[in-house]
């Protein structure tokens, strides 16, 4: 790495430098809180909006609660019961009502669904329990939504109301391309409340609604509520829409200069896009009709997109005619819960930028004067810093090459520095005579304590390997002895037993079937006996026994001890599952490796009483990237050995198994293994069986102790 020329690393020079922030700082400083600024804009806006479309939302749900507020006090009023009662007036009392209230229709529904009276020309007899409201209703429940009606439908009731709703389709760019020239459906709030008799009956339902198209004083009371004079700057506007699908039924937008976002056309995702729309009014029936406000043009296809096609809502800023507005959208939905249309509030952004770019300007003026002034004074206290610190550096690095005696002095000022320049030279004195002693006792400390610790850990470790393989050598020293007078005491008789049994075979010749039974069981119970002195000549002599090393497949072995218990296993209804994945070889004697693999499966089979399965798997065993033998696993699912048997398992003559075993197979198995090097460990809980692992040196490690 390359380093500074000395000029640039001194203190002069970066005493200097403090003014580099006034020429490189300041102005990415500026454009991080102009970047930083700019996005709390974009969230202030952001968060506007969706504050304002969340109070058109409130406003609309409202209306169509106190329109069904409305409706319930009808459908209990007593004017209604008398109607009823008298079935000939029920139509002219809901049109009456229907006039009174501000409905635009009111039907009396029966409980089948079908309408029997009705405030319009609708045909008595019609099925209306298919709308989720009356079927509501008709259940004792008062709903009310937004539904669309037919065009078909509005004909039926009245030709006025069908009027109303139809609006000419005005083609508007950057619009999803569609053919329609009209739009004759219509939005309505819809509501329906049920009808109780005096008995506290459900008789029928009320139904009603009102027609949104066209409604200017739904979208006029909405922006006076949302955008007070108080609530945008001056020169900003709010304006509200209410779209069936994705055309104006119902706006506060003019055609000319006023319109909100119909074309947002975004490159970004939030508060970064731009979007144009030019709608210019063609029909001068419709503007004379409703001044210049912008009915029947349609939402650009990006909100479309959004608002209906992916049920989101649309919250951003886009370029409309000839200037900016920040926009909200969000989905309408009817009783069936489809999307049907869009609830629109938005207002023009350019006094807020206004706003923004006074106040960035106002920042940077801000930054400008006090980067002035902090240039003047830090070049005059530049001059009286550098010289008494440039001593104290020079003294430092006398010091760190090793020179204890250098010094500041004197710098000729009494400020802080002048002090400081002082407090080093005292500092310095005191630590180098406190370095010296502090040197002196830590060099003879570190050196006690490492002879200690290497004394005590190998003193520690001494005596354990001695206690452990004193008591192994007394221990199996003892049983040895013991074992080999015995076997050779028994022996002797069973030789003679052996030899009298033969004679008396002899003797008996044919006659001998009458008692062969008991025979051939002397016979067993004999070789059993003479099995068992084997085996304790095998743990007191194990020499004797040793034979010669080869290198073998452990997995080979494995396999082929398998073969001579499997008749044993199958009789004891217990599967054997095998995951040989061990490559490495060991140098072993094949017979004796046999033989404490089929103990190990023998002493699992004894442990699954009721069946059970064995896992046999072999594996490299490893220590880091070195390779040292392989481990060899006999794992059951038997019964387990407890916490105070599993420390003994080894111990010779030691058992579990009541019926079975002398208790020398697991203590001769470890003895053989442990001959080569290895050794045998047990992983056991109670009730979840057994795990004996053997570990096998590659190359043995003969171990020629008495215990061994």
């Amino acid at each position: 790495m390359a380093r500074w020329p000395p000029a640039i690393r001194s203190v002069r020079a970066k005493l200097l430098l403090v003014l580099l922030p006034l020429a490189i700082l300041l102005p990415a400083l500026i454009a991080l809180i102009v970047y930083w600024g700019n996005a709390a804009y974009d969230r202030l806006l952001i968060y506007k909006i969706n504050a304002e479309l969340v109070i058109a939302h409130q406003y609309l749900e409202r209306v169509i609660e106190s329109r069904l507020q409305t409706l319930t006090g009808l459908a209990r009023s007593a004017g209604l019961a008398a109607a009823i009662a008298d079935r000939g007036s029920a139509s002219r009392y809901l049109a009456t009502a229907a006039s009174r209230e501000g409905f635009d229709f009111l039907g009396l529904v029966d409980l089948g669904g079908n309408l029997r009276a009705t405030s319009t020309a609708q045909p008595v007899g019609k099925p209306l329990g298919y709308w989720p409201v009356v079927a509501g209703a008709l259940e004792g429940k008062a709903a009310a939504g937004l539904d669309i009606l037919q065009p078909d439908v509005l004909e039926e009731m009245s030709p006025e109301l069908a009027a109303r709703a139809r609006l000419r389709v005005i083609q508007t760019p950057s619009a999803a391309f569609d053919d329609k020239l009209l739009e004759a459906r219509g939005m309505i709030v819809h509501a329906a409340a049920p009808v109780i008799d005096g008995g506290g009956k459900i008789v029928g339902a009320l139904e009603a609604g009102v027609l949104l198209n066209r409604n200017l004083d739904f979208v006029d009371n909405i922006n006076s509520i949302i955008y007070t004079e108080a609530a945008l700057p001056l020169g900003s506007r709010g304006t509200v829409t209410l779209f069936l699908d994705d055309v104006r039924i119902a706006t506060n937008v003019r055609m000319f200069g006023a319109a909100e976002d119909d074309a947002n056309q975004l490159s970004g995702p939030a508060m970064r896009g731009s979007s144009s729309e030019q709608i210019v009014l063609r029909d001068p029936t419709d503007r004379s009709s409703h001044g210049d406000r912008a009915l029947g043009t349609r939402v650009s296809l990006a909100v479309r997109d959004k608002v209906l096609g992916e049920g989101k809502v649309w919250l951003d800023r886009a370029f409309v005619v000839n200037d900016w507005y920040v926009s909200g959208y969000e989905p309408l939905r009817d009783s069936f819960s489809r999307r049907i249309g869009m609830l629109y509030v938005g207002y023009l952004e350019a006094p807020f930028s206004q706003i923004k770019r006074n106040i960035l300007a106002s920042i940077i003026a801000l930054f400008a004067v006090i980067a002035a002034v902090v240039a003047v004074l830090s070049l005059r206290r530049a001059r009286a810093v550098f010289r008494p610190l440039e001593r104290m550096d020079a003294t430092m690095g006398a010091v760190v090459a090793g020179d204890a005696s250098a010094r500041v002095g004197s710098v000729g000022s009494e400020d802080e520095i002048g002090r400081l320049s002082l407090h080093l030279d005292r500092l310095l004195d005191t630590l180098d005579a406190r370095s010296r002693e502090l040197r002196e006792l830590n060099a003879e400390l570190d050196q006690k304590v490492v002879g200690r610790t290497r004394e005590l850990a190998q003193a520690n470790e001494e005596l354990k390997a001695a206690q452990q393989k004193l008591v192994r050598s007394e221990k199996l020293a003892a049983i040895g002895q013991l074992t080999a007078g015995v076997a050779h005491e028994i022996n002797n008789p069973i030789a003679v037993m052996q030899g009298n049994l033969d004679v008396m075979r002899e003797a008996l010749g044919s006659r001998g079937e009458i008692v062969g039974t008991e025979i051939r069981l002397l016979d067993e119970q004999i070789n059993r006996i003479r099995l068992i002195v084997t085996k304790l000549l095998q743990f007191a002599r194990p020499d004797e026994f040793a034979g010669y090393v080869e290198e073998v497949d452990v997995n080979a072995v494995v396999s082929d001890s398998l073969v001579l218990v499997r008749p044993e296993l199958r009789k004891a209804n217990i599967n054997v599952r095998q995951e040989l994945q061990g490559k490495a070889r060991v140098r072993i004697n094949r017979i004796e490796l046999q033989q404490v693999l089929i103990n190990l499966m023998v002493n699992a089979l004894y442990a699954m009483e009721s069946g059970g399965t064995i896992t046999l798997s072999t594996a490299d065993w490893r220590e880091g990237v070195h390779l040292r033998g392989v481990r060899i696993d006999i794992q059951d699912t038997g019964c387990g050995i407890g916490e105070e048997a599993i420390g003994r398992v080894f111990d010779p003559f030691f058992t579990t198994k009541k019926q079975h075993g002398t208790g020398l197979g697991l203590s001769i198995s470890l003895s053989l293994v442990d001959r080569y090097g290895g050794t045998i460990t047990v992983d056991s809980h109670i009730g979840e069986g057994s795990c004996f692992s053997v570990w096998l040196l590659a190359e043995p490690l003969f171990n020629t102790s008495p215990d061994a």
